[in-house]
């Protein structure tokens, strides 16, 4: 599942037109691919559990959690059972078993309402999500661009979006917040298009290509 086709089409017709080289990123990435995730309480776990951690041990401590409330699921029912001692036990950090933990209390007792999150704008959804240990502005970005497919989110503290700026637009520097903006301007409203061939553009770079 991805962004609907039809706002694919107008984004990548706006970007060519809009911005020369975001033209010529598109014409070397090729196709949007972006994939959305679903579950919306898993993917805040996930996004938590990953946090300043190799995408290897982030793995193996999710299967591990996966492991602990088998033969359930990850939700807020199954981790509000287990104690903070357990969710140790996987490999999660006293910190981060205590945010997962508050995520998982604040979705049941229906303070936080993910399955009517949607609904809200883009800085509602943030403001709400911050609200929960652990969860900052960043990674309420990341949820609304990969679990709610919004089209015009601009993460400009993402280290591989600043590159990629820095890059692609030739700076002498990684940008700050208001170069994010000012570059990012004439994506709009369609910046999550633009955002995605950034990473991509980067992983053309890694590969050896212009």
């Amino acid at each position: 599942m991805s962004l609907p086709p039809t706002i694919v089409r107008s984004a990548l017709k706006h970007l060519r037109s809009t911005d020369p080289v975001m033209k010529q990123v598109i014409k070397q990435v090729g196709p949007f691919k972006l994939t959305l995730q679903p579950g919306r309480f898993q993917v805040l776990v996930r996004s938590i559990v990953s946090q300043q951690i190799s995408t290897s041990a982030a793995r193996s401590i999710r299967q591990r959690l996966e492991d602990l409330v088998a033969p359930g699921k990850i939700t807020p029912e199954t981790i509000k059972q287990l104690s903070n001692e357990q969710l140790r036990s996987v490999g999660l950090s006293n910190q981060k078993a205590n945010y997962i933990s508050d995520l998982g209390q604040r979705t049941q007792s229906g303070e936080l309402r993910l399955n009517q999150i949607g609904r809200l704008s883009d800085e509602r959804v943030i403001e709400q999500l911050t609200q929960v240990k652990g969860i900052g502005r960043w990674t309420a970005q990341m949820f609304l661009m990969f679990c709610l497919g919004r089209p015009d989110v601009l993460p400009y503290d993402d280290l591989g979006i600043r590159s990629a700026i820095r890059n692609l637009y030739e700076l002498d520097e990684l940008p700050d917040k208001e170069t994010c903006h000012e570059i990012a301007e004439p994506w709009r409203p369609y910046a999550t298009v633009a955002c995605w061939y950034c990473w991509r553009s980067l992983e053309l770079q890694k590969n050896g290509k212009p």
